[in-house]
This record gives structure tokens, sequence and C-alpha cells, in this order.
């Protein structure tokens, strides 16, 4: 008998998940389409995009996104869960193996002889006894693979927190990478608004001076004030702003950002910019980190069927120790104190009102309720990547007209003004053309926003690079 006892617990982590009554994981498969092509009906199988240093090629924006890893506080709240997740799934795991503990002991006790009932017997009965044994306390036969599955459940947890903490740098880069972009655009918003105050008021000046002279009508200075008014407004607009844009891009980093570090512009920033496909596989979109954080969670609850069938099945827990015990100090290390003790548990369910059956259902609809998010994600994707890119197919088109527009609203207000210099174009001509390169102007910046914003959500669309 103590020759199998031992036996029994030497080799039941070897017994431990000989049955696993865990569904094997297979991947859903999702309606999308295979592919998502660009304007051109183009598809690149490239890999993920490149690291988001070498995809940002702008230096400030770089030292900026730098400062925000560094100190927003979103990013250390991930690091922290993936740490946690990780010391619970150790801790689950160091279940599939028994423990050792080393104990020793001395207790002692005095009782009367009368209490013991010894007739005849006087005086006391003094008893002590010194323990020094090894013990393997309770644990848990994992023959049917109840503790293998929590592991692997746990495991599973481990690998989504550290999917999260990816993707919560990924997103971070991006609205780092949006505000500066927001900013750099309204502050050259506020440029253009200043100098076409500082034109319309030269001008409003010069026709009010005509006026004076009865060289011009009054409508042409009422026309002047309305430009100069509007530019005013649009100045004072702007430079709010800018001041909100620095605002939310200081918050997202968490701490200040010098003025060298601010974009004066958005054209430069974006020209810069990696390139990214045109078209890409839908199967790229599976490395994307929401997306394998999605499915890390529907194997863990696929795994966790099994913890929940396991529950109908017997529990065998075995627990032993060894060692040397006496009565006196001076001898507890003779060869002849040895001693030991094992017991084998065995726990079988028979009546539980439903509750084993209810875990059991609960598991399967939390594999559900996973499957679900996990195809929602890829569709997410999916539609995140479709939208990007169909953008994306107008943008450099859109952007060329505007670039046409301002270099023609420039020549025709360069012409008027020499016309109306030699006398053969009105004041009303010169306010018209200022006023449509300013508008010209206005709405060419905000096309070189929405490429270079373009750009930053389909780098994070496409699943961004972490290092």
């Amino acid at each position: 008998m103590r020759r199998v006892a031992f036996a029994l617990m030497l080799f039941a982590p070897l017994l431990a998940g000989c049955i696993d009554l865990a569904p094997a994981y297979k991947r859903p498969a999702v309606s999308v389409p295979v592919a998502v092509a660009n304007g051109a009906g183009e598809v690149q199988t490239a890999p993920r995009v490149a690291a988001w240093r070498d995809f940002f090629g702008d230096k400030r924006l770089a030292q900026v996104i730098e400062l925000g890893l560094a100190r927003n506080q979103d990013l250390p709240a991930a690091v922290a869960n993936v740490q946690i997740a990780r010391a619970q799934w150790l801790s689950q795991r160091s279940q599939l193996f028994p423990s050792l503990n080393g104990q020793a002991s001395a207790s002692g006790s005095d009782t009367p002889a009368s209490v013991l009932g010894i007739p005849g017997t006087t005086g006391s009965f003094t008893q002590r006894i010194y323990a020094a044994e090894l013990a393997i306390p309770s644990y848990e036969v994992d023959l049917f693979g109840r503790v293998r599955s929590l592991t692997r459940q746990a495991r599973q947890q481990y690998f989504a927190s550290r999917a999260a903490r990816d993707t919560a740098q990924i997103s971070l880069v991006s609205q780092i990478a949006q505000a500066w972009l927001t900013l750099g655009s309204d502050r050259a918003l506020l440029a253009i608004a200043r100098d076409t105050l500082q034109e319309t008021s030269k001008q409003l000046a010069l026709t009010q001076a005509k006026l004076d002279h009865g060289e011009a009508a009054l409508s042409d200075v009422d026309r002047a004030r309305g430009l100069v008014g509007q530019a005013r407004f649009d100045v004072g607009r702007y430079a709010t702003q800018v001041a909100q844009d620095r605002d939310a891009l200081e918050l997202l980093v968490g701490a200040p950002v010098e003025d060298a570090l601010l974009p004066g512009g958005v054209a430069d920033a974006a020209a810069v910019m990696g390139e990214l496909p045109t078209g890409v596989a839908s199967s790229v979109l599976l490395a994307r980190p929401d997306v394998v954080q999605a499915e890390d969670q529907l194997k863990g609850a696929n795994a966790n069927i099994g913890a929940a069938r396991a529950a109908f099945f017997p529990q065998i827990t075995l627990t032993g120790s060894g060692g040397l015990t006496s009565t006196a100090l001076s001898s507890l290390f003779h060869a002849s104190s040895g001693a030991w003790s094992y017991a084998a548990d065995l726990t079988q369910p028979i009546f539980d009102a439903g509750k084993n059956r209810a875990g059991l259902m609960q598991a399967k609809a939390q594999r559900d309720l996973a499957q679900a998010n996990y195809e929602k994600a890829i569709q997410t994707a999916f539609r995140e990547v479709a939208d990007a890119l169909a953008q994306r197919a107008r943008i450099d088109e859109e952007l060329a007209a505007q670039e046409t527009s301002v270099a023609a609203d420039a020549d025709a207000v360069r012409l008027i003004q020499a016309q109306y210099r030699a006398g053969t174009a009105s004041e009303l001509d010169v306010l018209t053309a200022q006023a449509s390169l300013y508008a010209a102007q206005e709405a060419l910046t905000t096309t070189q926003l929405l490429k270079a914003t373009n750009l930053v959500a389909l780098y994070q669309a496409l699943g961004g690079g972490i290092s």
C-alpha cells in the first residue's frame, strides 16, 4: 500500500489531462469578401504595415509620439493589465503540479492522571511531540482535464490582454498623429486668415480713400468691409481652434509639447508619411490586434467549456506527507523516527439542483458571445479598411483639383490687381478675386488635412506597427 500511495503521488501529474472534454477549436468562417480592392480593383497581399517610426517620417511628430508613449497614462494601464493576466495564468498553471511544503512542529501537553481515569495513578502525564516533514497538500488529479482547461483559458486571456495592449498603443499613436495634423491644419488656416485680413484691410483703406474723392461707389466700400469682417472673424475662430487643438494634443501626450515640435502646416507632414497598400487581402486583417484579441477570447471561452464539462465527473484529491516524528527533540533524527501518511478522496456529484448543468450552459453561451464578438471584430476591420481605401482612391484627384484652383485664383488676383492699377478693373473685381482665392486656400488646406488623416486612419485600420 505504501508503494502504491507513493507511486500515485509521483505519477499523478502524468495522469492529469489524459481526457480532454473541451471541444476542438476551429476558427469560425466569417462572411466577408476575400479582399478589399482599391478603386482600380487591385489587391496587395502585403504584410502588416511598417512600424510607426518608419511610417511617420516627420521628426517632430516622431518626438511627440515618443513623448506620448512615455507619458500617456492609458498605455501603462494596458501594460499593467497584461502583467495581471500573466500572473493569473501562471497561478492557474501551477495547479497542474503538486506543491511540496516543508513543515516543522513542536507540541506539548500536561494532563492530570485523574482526568485520564487511570486507577491508582497520581500526578500528571506530560507528552512532547516533535516533527519535521515534507508534505504535499491537497492536489487534484486532473483526470478529466478541468484544471488544464482552466489553464488554457487563463493563457488565452493573457494573450488577449497582450493584443489589447497593442491595440491601445496603435490607437494612441494614431490619435496623437491625428491631433498633431489637425493642429497643423488649423495653424495653416490661421495664417491664411491673417494674410487675407491684411490684404483686405489694405484694399478697404484704398477703396475708402477713392470713395472720399468720389472715385468709388459706397457698395464697393461695403463689400470690402464685409471681407475684412469675415477675415477678422476667421482669425479669431482659427486662433481659438489652434489653442484648443494644442490642449487636446497635450492631453493625449500627457505633457506639454514644445513650440519647436509643433507643425506649421499639414502638407509637409503628410508628404513624408510611409507607403501603404492600396488594396489588401482580407486575411491580412486577421493580424489586427483587436481581431487577435477577439480570437484569443474565443479560444479561452472554448477551453472553459471543457472545465464546465469536467464538473460532471469525479474529482480525485490526494494529500500526503513524510518525515520524522519523535517525543524527544534529541532523537528526532534517528532512523527509527520515520513517519508518513497519505489520503485519497474521490468526490462524485450526485445532486446539485442543476448547478453543473447551468455552468455548462453559461460556458457555451459565453463561447457563442465570444464568437459573435470575433466575427464583429473582423467585419468592423473590413469596413474600416474599405472606407479608408474608398476615400483614398479619390483624395488625390480632389487634392490636385484644389491645387489647380488655388493656382488659378492666385493668378487671377495678380492679373486683376495689375488691371486695377491700370484702371481697367474695378474695386469689386479685386475684392471678388481675393474672396475666391481665400476660399480656395481654405479648401486646399482642408483637403490636405483630409488626405493626411486618411493615411493615419488606414494605417490604424491595417493594424499599424507597434515597434
